[in-house]
């Protein structure tokens, strides 16, 4: 997938919430997206006609038990599965109507995927893991991705273990690395699969505050979770049950509106 990356001069600019030429206001947008995935059993639909709407800047917590259709809506939104029917709109990029080395090369550009298990090289440095990203793109000079890489490091409070191998350091430090190297090339939206699904409740809440730094530094940010209490410090939450959006909740600092109480879902 790497090699698909599209080389290009410089970081990618913060989305606005400008109408796009789709005509979508939002920077994300799914409009009656329905995946059917098809084996021995017959057809299974792992979403159903998804209406969903992120804005530029908002951070959005996704949850539901396994098998809910979490992962399979994060698929969508990083081009990384085409719907079967419906559309899936970022910006002004129909994304289920480009091939595939069209997508790679668009999310090279716009997205950075966090994952649950990290995914570093384990035989490059932290900080050659974080610069990685931008050789493939070709982004930057050599001498501005490692001043970009360090930088980011320093940002996750990992400057100092730059030379160090993922193997050398803990869960908690290396998906601050791996967060690190999703914002090699700058991109205006950020996707986590269970980003603290590995880490005890300090270091997840530790890495709940990287995400919220981002968000006022203009991030958007999509995160799957199962954890509810860490859901409740994003903008907005969507619970999905069987492939369907059946609750949302709007999470602020001092009050919240529910739509249903998170504590109802049994994730």
């Amino acid at each position: 997938m790497l090699i698909h990356w599209i080389k290009r001069d410089g970081p990618t600019a913060t989305a606005s919430n400008k109408q796009s030429h789709n005509g979508s206001a939002h920077q994300i947008e799914l409009r009656r997206v329905t995946k059917m995935y098809h084996g021995e059993a017959g057809a299974f639909p792992a979403l159903k006609e998804i209406d969903l709407c992120v804005d530029a800047g908002e951070s959005v917590a996704v949850i539901g038990k396994s098998g809910s259709g979490k992962s399979t809506l994060l698929n969508m939104l990083t081009g990384i599965d085409r719907p079967t029917s419906g559309q899936v709109l970022v910006g002004d990029t129909q994304l289920h109507a480009l091939s595939e080395r069209q997508l790679a090369a668009w999310r090279g550009r716009n997205v950075g995927v966090i994952f649950q298990f990290f995914q570093l090289l384990p035989t490059l440095t932290v900080l050659e893991n974080v610069m990685l990203p931008m050789d493939f793109c070709g982004a930057y000079s050599p001498r501005e991705r490692w001043e970009r890489a360090i930088s980011l490091l320093k940002q996750v409070g990992m400057d100092e273990q730059a030379q160090k191998l993922p193997s050398a350091i803990s869960g908690g430090q290396q998906q601050r690395v791996a967060i690190a190297r999703a914002l090699a090339n700058d991109p205006p939206i950020l996707v986590a699969d269970e980003p603290t699904g590995n880490l005890d409740s300090t270091t997840a809440r530790s890495v709940f505050q990287l995400f919220e730094a981002l968000v006022e530094q203009g991030k958007t940010i999509v995160i799957v979770t199962h954890d509810t209490d860490l859901a409740r410090r994003v903008a907005r939450t969507i619970v999905l049950s069987d492939g369907e959006i059946v609750a949302e909740t709007m999470n602020h600092k001092n009050t919240q509106t529910v739509s249903m109480p998170l504590e109802a879902v049994h994730v």
